[in-house]
């Protein structure tokens, strides 16, 4: 009965399934059948004897990560930042998508440009810009600092300004990508409610709290446990390029991916690569189902499956 069922529905809905068809096999192929891989993480990868004929040395591996002296820095830099970027661009961008919510339309496209204008730039080209602020001698703030009579920060040498310079630049690329997410959120509210809110009186701060933000509440959760899952996952471009891997500010911005490149970049590890990235992925995968299963208890329609 079910299988008629599915069928049935499978039917009605054709066109749609023929449409995500090339995004299916994209991710099959980019997604899934990489998978077959992950003994790698299992085994003493050699070149010459490949995937099937390397040597089995179960969960060595992942010693390399686990003994290391700096494995409690490295996965406490990478859990506290990404906590650290998930609520900050939260709070930011739903805010910008309220307020944009309430500008003149001939101004809108302006500020939708120059908000996701950044996200498109590569951290390569963020690492400039961000130099440009910083550096020693003609930096724009050690500039201003000089004019105002007071001394210069060497910002690449001092490791206590970093998850502050870091949680600036984050927000400043992803703010606008998100705000239009929540944006289209808001522009998908019945217009009704609007109206019925000022027949009652209502101010435009409690219909951002009556109707906007409970409205928008299952799109937020949703991508709060999206997010969830890449908490062990930092971002290799921003915490690589901004800080320009300098030595002295490891202790706040070295994280998992940073720390693990560098030490295969001398040692071409793969093994040891495929470990870490498993490693990953698996607690990724963990928090994500944990989180969903929070959600789902507290009120299943807000939850992702």
């Amino acid at each position: 009965m079910k299988r008629k069922k599915a069928f049935r529905f499978f039917g009605r809905n054709i066109e749609l399934f023929t449409l995500s068809l090339p995004a299916v096999i994209y991710i099959f192929i980019m997604a899934y059948i990489p998978m077959f891989g992950v003994v790698i993480a299992f085994k003493n990868y050699k070149y010459d004897k490949g995937i099937l004929g390397s040597d089995w040395i179960g969960f060595k591996n992942f010693e390399f990560l686990f003994k290391s002296e700096t494995a409690f820095r490295i996965t406490r830099n990478t859990v506290v930042y990404n906590l650290g970027y998930m609520v900050l661009t939260t709070i930011a961008a739903l805010t910008v998508a309220i307020l944009l919510n309430e500008i003149a339309k001939k101004w809108l496209k302006i500020y939708q440009t120059s908000l996701i204008l950044p996200f498109f730039l590569s951290w390569v080209v963020m690492s400039y810009i961000t130099q440009a602020f910083l550096d020693h001698e003609n930096g724009f703030i050690n500039s201003w600092l000089a004019s105002a009579g007071m001394e210069k920060i060497s910002w690449y040498f001092e490791s206590k300004y970093w998850p502050y310079i870091l949680n600036i630049v984050h927000l400043w690329k992803a703010i606008g990508f998100s705000a239009m997410v929540y944006y289209a959120g808001i522009l998908g509210i019945d217009g009704e409610l609007y109206e019925a809110a000022r027949i009652d009186g209502a101010k435009r701060m409690q219909m951002v709290t009556n109707i906007t933000i409970p409205q928008l509440t299952p799109l937020i959760i949703i991508l709060l446990i999206l997010s969830i899952g890449n908490m062990f996952r930092g971002d290799f471009g921003l915490h690589f390029f901004i800080p320009n891997n300098v030595g002295a500010t490891y202790s706040t911005t070295d994280i998992i991916d940073t720390y693990i490149y560098r030490a295969l970049s001398e040692l071409a590890d793969v093994s040891m690569a495929s470990a870490v990235g498993l490693y990953q992925s698996f607690v990724g995968f963990v928090l994500v189902v944990s989180a969903n299963l929070i959600v789902r208890r507290i009120n299943e329609d807000n939850s992702l499956f």
